[in-house]
């Protein structure tokens, strides 16, 4: 049990007694809520006994968060800045100052259905933001401060942004962003309506009408790993409801301490900063820095018991080259999301820390679907099971049939309230996602006789060599058990005989220097670990391309294998033919 086990004895009671003024969405997500609280370590019931809320009228922010706001007064956000300084902001203070913010950007022409860009750090207006903009029926644009211009005109121009709300760093950037929409800076800029000027609004807030649950709510600009970033759609129910999914993966519950590495504008900002652990009526904890350092994020994280930490492949990867016992009260909620975590990873955490990191796996497009849920058997390499709500088919390509391979894809009948009503503007992309009575995610796995699924890969990272199907993961995970391996990504590289043959591209851990040497100790690893037809047959030391969110444009390497392999010895390749001391 967390700490504040006592205190929450009397969550139930408190919450029957309050959800009456939510209305009956409210009382509806609320039973939905505690059903998955009660049964957090017992899949099997949670499975059994959960049943999507699926209200006609919903405002989260309305229904939920002002109502868990009016009868209890925890912290909701907890922030801690690089300098040492924190702020704390009570469930209360939020709900008071998101309606000032609603009130105040009412009156600057903000109307239900108008879709507002939001473009702030881990800044206490950006949480309220979100609650006054879903409070007006607003449509929320996800932006983060990394964009340029060309991102920004972009989001403007097929976003069809009516309002803009940014810090005054940011500001200039949409100086050659054309288009008639209000601006709104914090800190104040030129030219923009200050967000400061919000604070003399009433404090109490009246809705021009109820909140359809089918509504828009957020209209995100996927990163996207192979195209042109496509606009996922999210009512007022598939995110704030179809995060039950992944309050319940984490295994949050009231008055956890909550941290998420994740930059606002993502979907798994979202996910874990808002929805999942305010559905559970936990703290969302922030620790802003300048540049990562993992020995001062393990002392806040020990200084402000954080109970339950989610954080992305590449921050695990930096974290175990720390001293991980710094933190001599580790979390015992430890979770890993973006992409698949690898084996090595997992055992060192648990060295150190005597839990397990537990996968989940969910798209910008849905919520949490497969996952390693609290108290359940953890397989080796698998990233659990289908969530309580969700129905997982693994379909065959080439036939459509089901199969213990497969694209990943969730069952339509019934729909699971945490997928998205579409991509917008795209009935072409619906249709193709959408077809033959499933949604299809794109990915690829595998499942076991217990209900277990293995992440394979993307359906366009798979990939064959010698006839012979190879995912990169695996291979992946298998050089990151060598030391000098910080990052690899395995692609297909061209060649006469095999049609391709595996290569890795490879960041070095510090201290390793590039060269024959590192390359012949890498290759003979992976030559010791992995099937012959597994081999890496080719290495190459870079850094990864990457989507402006962390994940690794794999596309990219492969068109570059593409062009480099049109010479037959692309400089900088290290090959298994090029050392003799490596058996054919």
């Amino acid at each position: 049990m967390h700490p504040v086990a006592e205190e929450d004895a009397d969550v139930t009671e408190q919450t029957d007694a309050g959800a009456v003024a939510a209305g009956p969405g409210g009382v509806e997500f609320l039973a939905a809520r505690d059903l998955l609280l009660n049964t957090r370590e017992d899949y099997a019931a949670a499975r059994d006994a959960f049943r999507w809320p699926r209200p006609a009228e919903f405002n989260w922010a309305l229904d939920w968060f002002d109502t868990i706001a009016g009868r209890q007064d925890r912290t909701a956000l907890w922030i801690v800045e690089s300098d040492g300084s924190e702020r704390k902001f009570s469930f209360g203070e939020l709900s008071r100052r998101s309606n000032q913010v609603a009130n105040w950007l009412r009156g600057l022409g903000v109307a239900r259905g108008d879709r507002l860009i939001l473009m702030l750090g881990n800044q206490v207006e950006l949480w309220e933001t979100i609650l006054a903009a879903m409070k007006l029926g607003a449509v929320i644009i996800p932006a983060t401060p990394l964009l340029g211009p060309a991102d920004l005109r972009d989001r403007v121009d097929r976003g069809a942004a009516k309002h803009v709300v940014t810090t005054s760093a940011h500001a200039p950037k949409f100086a050659d962003v054309p288009g008639d929409y209000t601006r709104i800076a914090v800190g104040g800029a030129d030219g923009w309506h200050a967000y400061a000027d919000s604070a003399a609004a009433a404090e109490t807030f009246e809705p021009d009408g109820p909140t359809s649950a089918a509504d828009p709510l957020l209209l995100y600009f996927t990163s996207g790993t192979t195209a042109k970033p496509k606009l996922v759609e999210h009512t007022h129910v598939s995110y704030p409801v179809g995060h039950l999914s992944t309050m319940y993966w984490i295994g949050l519950e009231p008055g956890d301490v909550h941290l998420n590495i994740s930059s606002p504008g993502w979907a798994k900002h979202a996910w874990s900063n808002v929805f999942a652990p305010w559905n559970a009526e936990a703290t969302v904890f922030i620790h802003n820095y300048e540049r990562f350092d993992a020995t001062a994020l393990l002392g806040e994280m020990q200084r402000c018991g954080v109970t339950s930490f989610c954080a992305p492949p590449t921050v695990w990867r930096m974290l175990i080259q720390a001293d991980l016992t710094a933190l001599r009260t580790p979390p015992r909620k430890v979770l890993g999301a973006g992409e698949p975590l690898n084996p090595e990873v997992i055992e060192q955490v648990r060295r150190a820390w005597g839990v397990t990191i537990r996968d989940g796996f969910g798209q910008t497009e849905t919520s949490v679907q497969v996952a390693n849920t609290p108290g359940q058997e953890l397989k080796p390499g698998s990233m659990g099971r289908a969530l309580p709500g969700f129905e997982v088919a693994l379909i065959d390509p080439a036939t459509g049939a089901e199969a213990e391979e497969g694209e990943i894809c969730l069952r339509l009948d019934p729909r699971p309230v945490g997928l998205m009503t579409g991509y917008a503007d795209d009935a072409e992309r619906n249709a193709e996602v959408l077809r033959g009575g499933y949604y299809h995610t794109g990915d690829v796995g595998s499942r076991d006789a217990d209900g277990y699924i293995t992440y394979v890969g993307r359906t366009d990272d798979v990939f064959k060599a010698s006839d012979y199907r190879i995912s990169p993961f695996e291979l992946e995970s298998v050089l990151l058990e060598h030391e000098a391996v910080a990052e690899a990504a395995v692609v297909p590289s061209p060649d006469p005989i095999r049609l391709a043959v595996p290569k890795a591209y490879v960041v070095l851990a510090a201290g390793w220097e590039p060269g024959e040497a590192t390359a012949l100790a890498i290759l003979r690893f992976a030559r010791e670990h992995l099937a012959p037809y597994k081999r890496i047959r080719r290495l190459e030391f870079t850094e990864l391309p990457k989507t402006i969110s962390g994940k690794i444009r794999r596309v990219e390497l492969r068109t570059r294998e593409e062009e480099i392999h049109a010479e037959p010895s692309p400089a900088g390749e290290y090959r298994e033919e090029d050392f003799p001391d490596l058996k054919s």
